[in-house]
């Protein structure tokens, strides 16, 4: 009995142990998302992020402003600056315009006058230095040390409510200065309000026009301490009143001196008015657990894809990324439903969140897309808000900001977005209302589209960036034929199919580009160098020149090679674009052609699709040298680490579905280009219970070719997926080394 018990207490003692290191095991594999992200990527150089706080798709994004005017602080911040004006509750991420920069709040620990209309950010006293080595920012999370008031300064976001919290040092005068109006704005203040409602609460509103030119901001405040004193002015005039109204205000508010340094602010915002306002903010003062549980929402939206790499530095810029791609589209319904129009109706979302900030000439290529993977949920929320935006003119959106349309760029990408999603099998929107505000919006009028339907293309007598427009609307022109297909409304098929080959009438067989062609259509516009750019205006191009705009067929790759002269020719030239030299020609270039492998400019959207026509040529060994020397050489760990603006999504979603080894070339048709994968795995959470895995056996820097690949155990021998494929989960694995494989890839099946 003895020598029973003494065995079962040493097979306990095995077992306990054993489970303690299993234990142990399993906290070493939990990996902390959030933790290789790095808000920084981005601020400097063309990048135009920002580092501020902010949670998925939040209506706040709460960060720091320099109060500069300039194209890269288009954010409202700039890596290469160390002044800071105050924190603003609405920023844009990677954008080429600036605006937003509203309700801006900065803590000071002295009285100032605010009454001074400043000439340049250098007359603003409540200004403040501060250094990057006292400067933090994580995924919900911003903090930095202002040295002038030797005040610590810490952000965090909810969904509709931002969060702040003021370290002073003690005995220092605890106070801030909340500016509607007097500070370097991106934006001019058309009227502006501020109230002190009780001796915890300041709202008000303030009217603007700028790029969004009909912009409307509602805000309330709470503080955690009581506002013992205040300075209130409305237009240069100080008033002793604590209600002002006016184009330009602005208040100081003092709060009481006791043994407790902090003070915290929460801030929330509407278009409608402040009641609404009062209605997003949440109740508590609860900054820790609100930071807490941005990280948390953070963390479960990164691990929509997982990576394994034992390259740290490939991590850090792979969930920078992922984030990045996740800031954009915003909220913008209220907790009611209810967000503000243009034409300041107020409609009420039912069933669906409002969005705004919708880039979309930039993000239908990729960004979109990655969102009907890792957010599908909020694809049909973005449609729906397209259809109510169309409602305001019949027209569906090119550029959303706060609601406004800016006829920013050239197309109607909402188009492709649309047909995407319904192709994909996302439901939730009213597909018959979608279809029709497609057709309606390709046969009116307005952007070019008159001559487009006059002459078959946009004549370059009759319209800047003739070539671009042109070529960009024979896409939406296809996308929604995919749709009347499938709808059986076989005339409209028929009528939209026609007008996609559009860009036949632009392609020049003697000199291999797309050129501006005069509306008698057989004149080309001359003299005729590729390399030349003009920004905008007395140009054939948007953006970019002949080089980068002559291949956005990407739903006719196949036909653009036979205009070439066959698969030989065009790859040749295709190849060249790469090879080519970097110089651009002209006197007022686009300061957008950044990101140059020879005339290819990553750091702008036209280019982004290219090298993934290989596939379509019979070359898939190009595809996967190109699109992985672009992920090597276009993006890095430093705050330049993005060749040109990330544009709401758009650079970041491009990183993360190439660097698996997929791209959507062209978006409509549900399918993904195989490029040339970097991870040894990758992980797709489709649901709690499925995933598709992407892995690649041998992969490194050098081993970069696809030998062979098997999908569920099975060869697999095509250049592309298919959206359906990754959604029914499974193993698509590759087998990587040092030398093409030409005859991978190359027959024409497709999955």
């Amino acid at each position: 009995m003895f020598m029973k018990n003494i065995t079962l207490l040493f097979l306990l003692v095995i077992f306990v142990s054993s489970c303690s290191k299993n234990v142990k095991k399993e906290k070493k594999t939990f990996e902390s998302l959030t933790g290789h992200v790095n808000p920084f990527i981005g601020t400097g150089g063309h990048g135009h992020t920002y580092p501020g706080a902010t949670v998925p798709f939040g209506m706040l994004q709460v960060s720091p402003v320099n109060g500069v005017s300039s194209w890269d602080w288009c954010s409202g911040y700039h890596y290469s600056d160390s002044i800071a004006v105050g924190f603003s509750h609405l920023s844009l991420s990677g954008t080429g315009i600036g605006d937003l920069a509203d309700i801006i709040i900065m803590p000071i620990n002295k009285e100032v006058d605010i009454s001074i209309t400043p000439k340049s950010r250098d007359s603003l006293k409540y200004k403040s230095k501060y250094s990057h080595e006292n400067e933090t920012a994580k995924p919900g999370y911003y903090q930095v040390y202002l040295e002038d008031h030797n005040i610590n300064v810490e952000l965090t976001s909810s969904l509709r409510t931002a969060y702040h919290k003021y370290t002073f040092k003690e005995e220092d005068e605890q106070s801030v200065v909340v500016d509607l109006g007097f500070g370097i704005n991106w934006d001019k203040p058309l009227k502006t309000a501020l109230n002190l409602e009780d001796e915890y609460t300041l709202s008000g509103y303030r009217y603007s026009t700028g790029w969004a030119k009909n912009q409307k901001v509602f805000f309330v405040a709470k503080f955690s301490k009581p506002i013992t004193g205040y300075n209130f002015v409305v237009d240069n005039n100080i008033t002793e009143k604590p209600a002002v109204e006016g184009i330009k205000t602005a208040s100081q508010l003092y709060f009481k001196k006791d043994d407790n340094n902090e003070l915290l602010v929460k801030v929330a915002l509407s278009s409608v008015s402040i009641e609404n306002a009062k209605h997003n903010i949440e109740e508590e003062f609860a900054f820790e657990t609100v930071k807490k549980q941005a990280n948390e929402t953070w963390e479960e939206a990164l691990s929509k894809i997982t990576i394994e790499t034992q390259v740290d530095s490939l991590k850090a810029i792979f969930y920078t990324a992922m984030y990045h791609a996740q800031v954009a589209p915003v909220t913008y319904s209220d907790k009611n439903g209810q967000f503000r129009k243009e034409n300041d109706s107020i409609v009420t979302a039912e069933g669906y969140t409002a969005y705004s900030t919708l880039s979309l000439w930039d993000t239908f290529r990729a960004e979109h897309p990655l969102l009907t993977l890792v957010a599908p949920n909020k694809v049909s929320d973005i449609i729906n808000s397209m259809l109510v935006y169309y409602e305001t003119k019949n027209i569906l959106p090119v550029w959303t900001l706060y609601a406004n349309e800016t006829n920013t760029m050239t197309g109607y990408h909402s188009i492709p977005v649309i047909v995407e999603a319904y192709l994909k099998g996302i439901k939730g929107f009213d597909v018959e209302k979608a279809y029709e505000a497609m057709k309606t919006t390709m046969m009116q009028d307005e952007r070019g589209l008159n001559h487009y339907k006059k002459h078959g293309y946009v004549p370059y007598n009759l319209l800047d960036e003739s070539v671009t427009i042109t070529l960009e609307y024979a896409y939406d022109d296809w996308c929604i034929a995919q749709m009347a297909k499938v709808l059986n409304k076989n005339d409209d098929y028929e009528f939209f199919l026609n007008r996609s080959k559009a860009y036949q009438h632009l392609f020049d067989v003697k000199t291999g580009f797309m050129r501006g062609k005069y509306e008698d259509g057989k004149s080309w516009h001359e003299p005729f160098d590729p390399k030349y750019s003009n920004h905008r205006e007395h140009t054939d191009y948007t953006e970019g020149n002949a080089w980068q705009h002559s291949w956005f067929t990407p739903h006719a790759v196949e036909d653009l090679a036979i205009l070439h002269g066959g698969n030989e020719v065009f790859t040749k030239r295709l190849e060249r674009l790469f090879t080519e030299s970097s110089e651009i020609t002209g006197s007022n270039v686009s300061a957008d052609i950044s990101g140059l492998i020879g005339q290819y400019a990553h750091g702008n959207e036209p280019s982004h699709h290219i090298a993934f026509m290989f596939n379509h040529a019979g070359k898939p060994w190009k595809t996967q040298y190109w699109s992985r020397h672009i992920l090597d050489s276009q993006y890095n760990t430093t705050p330049n680490g993005l060749s040109g603006n990330e544009d709401c999504g758009q650079m970041s979603a491009w990183y993360v579905l190439s660097s698996m080894g997929l791209y959507p070339m062209n978006p409509a048709s549900a399918e993904y280009e195989i490029g040339s994968p970097i991870f040894e795995k990758s992980v797709f959470k489709i649901s709690e219970v499925e995933s598709f895995v992407i892995e690649a056996e041998d992969v490194s820097n050098k081993n970069i070719y696809i030998q062979s690949a098997t999908l569920n155990g099975k060869p697999f021998n095509s250049t592309s997926i298919s959206h359906e494929t990754i959604l029914n989960g499974g193993v698509l694995h590759f087998i990587m080394g040092a030398k093409p494989n030409e005859n991978w890839g190359t027959n024409k099946t497709r999955h």
